[in-house]
């Protein structure tokens, strides 16, 4: 009786340990098999977000390009005012010698219209 009983015994402990021996040598692959079913099922979608990146980096570029060349031209709008000083101080000069040469040419037109009529009157007057 003993004997069937330490038989019973190691038979137990055999199919226990044939047992663990076989879940510890398939769950490499059951975890593999869990890996490759997550893989698929999360590649398409992480696939779809790596492409749209992609796209917002290619926009985002343009925008920095963008705002980089605006920030360059208004630099170089402000280093141009020593440009609108002079440009302004040109203005000036022409503007009063335009109202010299107006005046000059009214004064001479006046003089000529006076003498002009005081011919006219002259001949006007010996003519008679």
């Amino acid at each position: 009786m003993e004997d069937q009983e330490m038989q019973l015994k190691v038979r137990r402990v055999s199919d226990k340990f044939t047992e663990s021996m076989y879940v510890l040598a398939n769950e490499p692959s059951v975890a593999l098999y869990r890996l490759q079913e997550h893989v698929r099922r999360s590649l398409p979608e992480l696939v779809q977000h790596k492409t749209d990146m992609q796209s917002w980096e290619e926009q985002s570029q343009g925008a920095i390009y963008s705002v980089e060349y605006a920030c360059s031209a208004v630099r170089s709008m402000a280093n141009s005012s020593m440009y609108f000083k002079n440009i302004d101080s040109l203005l000036r000069q022409a503007i009063s010698m335009k109202e010299q040469i107006s005046s000059s040419q009214g004064r001479r037109k006046r003089t000529m219209d006076q003498s002009m009529s005081r011919d006219a009157g002259e001949k006007h007057n010996s003519g008679m």
